[in-house]
């Protein structure tokens, strides 16, 4: 990692910043972006690196998210101390919690598949295909019949399995997220803003997990901060396009790009041109 640029963290802060939240892939995209470079996208460092630079989508969700997030944990300790407190506010508190679990337990038994066979443009490719099926069909059976307050905690425990699926580069957590939202009769907004929220803790456990890979790297601080900061200003931006278009159009929208892209790395992958590691 002591040859990643200046350029380098510019272009991975872009990708990051511009597919966390976007039902494409912000892994995918990586793993790609840093192929394109010339990176080792199997290099324990550069895995790290990825995860790193997520802390400018986290700043960006927590700072748009900021008044609900403050509201939500006002509510969850006024309710945790004083039961006549408990509100709707302390439930989906809770909710986001319990929807976050899965994830961090199945990421941590299976850290090594993941940034190891896993991180593989085949793996990529196949996902973002397949998983454009599972987007289409959550969209076709949907209901969008209930909103945010009527979330229950069944709700968030499925969901939450369902983020477990995005740790395979090219499902994407938000596209995972909220097809499981909306297969569970959630409305579009609704399912987009708890993939939002369940995005805080999952991204944040993943960085603070990979911090251990830092030291002994070769990573140095200008490009790790540079990749963070326009990771966050790509990302604040995407967060609050994509609310406002959810409301009015279907994440459908997003399968020919996936499919795209998708066939473009089989073919280049099968007539050799780029290596899948």
């Amino acid at each position: 990692m002591t040859d990643l640029t200046m350029f380098d963290a510019v272009v991975l802060g872009v990708v990051e910043g511009l597919t966390e939240f976007l039902p494409v892939s912000s892994t995918g995209h990586l793993t790609i972006a840093e192929k394109a470079l010339g990176l080792p996208i199997d290099d324990p460092a550069v895995t790290a690196y990825t995860a790193i630079i997520q802390a400018g989508a986290i700043v960006s969700v927590i700072l748009y998210f900021w008044r609900d997030l403050v509201r939500l944990v006002s509510a969850f300790f006024r309710g945790l101390f004083r039961p006549a407190h408990r509100d709707h506010d302390y439930r989906m508190a809770w909710k986001v919690g319990i929807a976050s679990i899965p994830v961090g337990l199945v990421g941590f038994a299976l850290r090594g598949l993941i940034s190891g066979p896993l991180r593989s443009l085949w793996v990529v490719a196949v996902a973002l295909i397949g998983w454009s099926v599972v987007i289409w069909l959550a969209e076709r059976v949907a209901r969008q019949d209930r909103a945010e307050q009527q979330l229950t905690f069944k709700d968030a425990i499925v969901i939450g399995l369902w983020q477990c699926v995005s740790l395979i580069p090219g499902v994407s957590r938000s596209g995972a997220t909220i097809s499981g939202g909306l297969f569970q009769g959630l409305d579009r907004v609704a399912a987009t803003r708890l993939s939002f929220l369940m995005s805080i803790p999952a991204l944040l456990a993943a960085g603070i997990f990979q911090l251990k890979e830092v030291p002994g790297s070769g990573m140095t601080a200008g490009p790790m901060l540079v990749g963070i900061a326009v990771a966050f200003a790509v990302a604040y931006a995407t967060v609050a396009w994509l609310l406002r278009f959810v409301s009015h159009h279907k994440i459908t929208v997003f399968i020919p790009y996936r499919v795209g892209l998708g066939v473009v790395l089989l073919v280049l992958l099968a007539a050799g041109t780029i290596t899948a590691t």
